[in-house]
């Protein structure tokens, strides 16, 4: 495909007035007086993968082998990730405009080529041209009325815009927007572009008491999570299920080794599985990027095989296990291999991912040769580790176990 760029529309006409990136169909449906979320969410995400051109025979075939393969591990979510309302044709990308499927209120529906099903209701519904206009005070509303054009997204200025909530037309469409997607069986959503650099508590909030008004059960999670600090993530845990707390991870040593220090942060200051929406809440280390991949904003499905080498991906996992992090598996399916599959199946490591407790750092050996507690932050030099030059061995504990 050639590079295409149109000439950019209104500010307006072509964002999405939402934020929702992700439809997470469950295999299990969770009952009406359920605690949400209480335990770490498990299932296949298929953007390290697909990137944004995830098609249904791709996603269906990924999540059939989910249910063979994964399900009895708890892996339960099978995740169509990124633009799944952008039309895929001939010089199309990520930062392209004018190509997404949005209906006259603003509301996205899926791409009709890739998810042909959605035409007869399997899984999917079309619900253009079905709504009415938002009335408030005998004043008609607009997608132009509602919409912050200043407050676009910082990694997607051309894609997304926060709404306004401030005022009852907006709280309309979020109410239209999470009640179409109960009406398609959707058992989780995330929202992108309003946690991290983009903090929008009055938006996490609306939609977190929306989803509260449905009758049908939803997980919510915020992403994504640079600059996320355990104060920042104070203010909106209990209003969610999960939210990111790094950037996005992918299949370097530099992106895992990233997620120490901040593992360490949020289990000190008890995140990890605080109150939350309707449930609990759990600090999301991102998708566990093994397997067989893409690269990151590329309109290319797998192709290669991850980066990372067997102990980096055991390490990985074992992280995110012992801070209870979401596990998504972010590899094609279709190339699941038994050496990885051990990996995200193994069975210590999934039993203290969801009923350890009170885990957290006890201590770090860091680059200098000082042991570092955890509890007390005073140091012992180890000149005999100083000497090797280790990079840093890190020491996690978990004193009690439930269920």
């Amino acid at each position: 495909m050639g590079a295409y760029s149109p000439t950019p529309p209104s500010p307006w006409r072509h964002h999405l007035l939402c934020s929702a990136l992700l439809l997470i169909f469950i295999w299990r449906t969770a009952e009406a007086n359920e605690e949400l979320a209480a335990l770490p969410p498990r299932g296949w995400n298929s953007y390290d993968s697909f990137s944004w051109i995830v098609d249904e025979n791709a996603y269906m075939q990924n999540a059939q082998i989910m249910a063979q393969k994964l399900l009895p591990h708890g892996y339960q979510y099978a995740v169509i990730d990124f633009l799944w309302y952008r039309k895929y044709v001939d010089g199309v990308y990520t930062n392209s405009y004018g190509y997404d499927n949005i209906d006259e209120w603003g509301r996205p529906f899926p791409d009709l080529q890739r998810f042909p099903s959605s035409k007869v209701d399997r899984g999917f519904s079309q619900i253009a041209s079905k709504g009415k206009p938002y009335m408030e005070d005998g004043k008609q509303w607009t997608a132009r009325d509602i919409g912050l054009t200043h407050r676009t997204c910082a990694w997607m200025q051309c894609g997304f815009m926060s709404v306004n909530t401030d005022i009852g037309a907006g709280k309309a469409f979020l109410r239209s927007l999470y009640r179409q997607y109960a009406d398609w069986g959707v058992d989780f959503v995330k929202v992108d572009c309003i946690f991290g650099t983009d903090y929008s508590p009055k938006e996490i909030i609306t939609i977190s008491e929306l989803l509260q008004e449905l009758d049908r059960p939803i997980i919510l999670s915020v992403s994504p999570g640079t600059e996320v600090t355990p104060a920042l993530a104070e203010n909106i845990s209990e209003h969610v299920n999960m939210y990111r707390i790094t950037g996005d991870d992918w299949d370097k040593w530099k992106d895992v080794s990233s997620h120490f220090d901040v593992s360490s942060s949020f289990a000190a200051a008890k995140k990890i599985g605080a109150i939350g929406l309707q449930g609990r809440s759990w600090p999301d280390l991102d998708m566990l990027p093994f397997g067989w991949l893409t690269d990151p904003g590329v309109n290319q499905g797998p192709h290669r095989k991850c980066n990372l080498t067997t102990d980096e991906q055991k390490t990985q996992m074992a992280l995110w296990s012992m801070v209870k992090s979401p596990l998504m598996y972010g590899g094609d399916l279709r190339h699941l291999d038994e050496s990885t599959l051990s990996i995200i199946t193994n069975p210590t490591l999934l039993k203290i991912n969801h009923y350890s407790q009170n885990n957290m750092e006890m201590w770090e050996l860091n680059d200098k040769g000082n042991l570092v507690s955890s509890y007390s932050r005073l140091c012992a030099t180890v000149e005999s580790v100083q000497e090797q030059g280790t990079a840093g061995t890190r020491a996690w504990v978990a004193t009690g176990s439930k269920g």
